[in-house]
């Protein structure tokens, strides 16, 4: 099993972009179906410099490969890089 962890921090006064960000994103549970299990949050701490974070989970790192190239991810993925500061990520085997 591979754990896909990723967080961002977004621009400032994008709260209803991002909440359209994370909406699109937690609709690709039902359509890509490589993922396995997924769920976001958003940051409710003001001293932590992230905005909100993904954790997904994947049998394979193919199955990884196969969500992020995804047409629907990728649609998903782009209104995240216009409203982003920063990504960090990381993914690893349970």
């Amino acid at each position: 099993m591979i754990k896909h962890i990723v967080m961002w921090k977004f621009k400032e006064n994008e709260e209803e972009k991002m909440k359209e960000f994370l909406d699109g994103l937690n609709c690709l549970k039902n359509i890509i179906p490589e993922i396995k299990n997924m769920e976001t949050g958003v940051n409710i701490n003001p001293q932590n410099e992230y905005n909100a974070i993904l954790i997904s989970e994947f049998e394979t790192m193919e199955d990884l490969e196969t969500y992020k190239n995804h047409p629907e991810h990728i649609k998903v993925s782009n209104l995240c890089k216009s409203i982003r500061i920063d990504r960090q990520a990381i993914d690893y085997e349970v």
